[in-house]
């Protein structure tokens, strides 16, 4: 079902349904139902249980989709300490006639994201929070998995990357931190969100990683440098606030990107008009060359 494209209705009657389905859905939108009782012959419950299904995918089926909104899709990635940067360069690509699509960077939204791509959807992508990386490389929980930022650059889709929120780990309530990371320097985001704060050396893994990952790109790709803090609380004064470290982070991207690939370095944070600005700006000029649409 997964192999589908989107939009095809895709139902699946499980006894597994009832808890988490993520394994199964993964990026896709296919519907679980849960099947009640096990699958084993028919008896008053399940054949019930059938029937709504059947109900189900005939009308997903026999739906016909509005006429709306046909405008170039671009793609985003956001957290919470991106949200001015995005919420500023979005309303920048919208008043320029495009569709964007805003992606949570809590895996799930990476991995979706990356899924649109490859499905030939998106015309452009503001990836300007690729924190899932520190995830996937240190042990948080909101990993994308391995290929995260690979989609875009093997499709030659334009983009427009910056290194947003490598600045932390995401971990759920204080309590789920592992034992082997006590001692390190942590931020409660929410009661059930905690930030840890990635070290020199982490970040200088992940600018190589993320160097690797941008050197597959076939099509124009520009990267983004923001000085003054990759995320709201890694600004001068924030708890996040570790010049070194992101230093290691920014000199490992310069030192292992490919020569041809752009890289700007802006003397402000992630969050400043000024670099919302700059990177829509040199998305919109890149999707235009490309011809301005999604292939789909």
């Amino acid at each position: 079902m997964r192999e589908l494209p989107l939009g095809v209705p895709k139902v699946l009657v499980s006894t597994l349904a009832g808890g988490d389905v993520s394994g199964f859905v993964g990026e896709s939108d296919i519907v679980m139902l849960p099947s009640i009782v096990d699958i084993a012959g028919l008896n008053r419950i399940s054949r019930e249980v059938f029937s709504r299904a059947a109900a189900v995918v005939s009308a997903m089926a026999e739906t016909t989709r509005q006429a709306g909104d046909e405008r170039p899709l671009l793609a985003a990635t956001m957290f919470g300490n991106t949200t001015p940067c995005v919420e500023a360069a979005r309303a920048a690509l919208e008043r320029a006639g495009y569709e964007v699509l805003v992606f949570h960077a809590t895996g799930t939204g990476g991995r979706t994201m990356e899924h649109l791509i490859r499905s030939r959807y998106i015309a452009g992508v503001l990836d300007v929070t690729t924190t899932e990386w520190a995830d996937e490389l240190v042990g948080g929980v909101m990993a994308a998995g391995p290929h995260r930022l690979e989609a875009a650059a093997r499709a030659g889709v334009p983009a427009v990357v910056a290194p947003g929120c490598l600045d932390m780990v995401n971990f759920w309530a204080p309590d789920t931190v592992p034992p082997s990371f006590v001692g390190r320097r942590f931020y409660q985001h929410a009661p059930n969100v905690t930030l840890m704060r990635t070290t020199p050396n982490e970040n200088a893994r992940l600018g190589r990683v993320l160097a690797s990952r941008l050197n597959l790109s076939t099509g124009p790709v520009a990267v983004f440098l923001p000085l003054r803090g990759v995320s709201l609380i890694s600004v001068e004064e924030g708890p996040f606030y570790w010049p070194e470290a992101d230093e290691a982070l920014f000199g490992a991207i310069r030192t292992h990107l490919r020569p041809d690939i752009e890289l700007h370095a802006l003397d402000c944070a992630i969050n400043d008009p000024a670099f919302a600005s700059a990177m829509a700006t040199r998305l919109l000029e890149m999707v235009a060359d490309a011809g301005g649409g999604a292939t789909r």
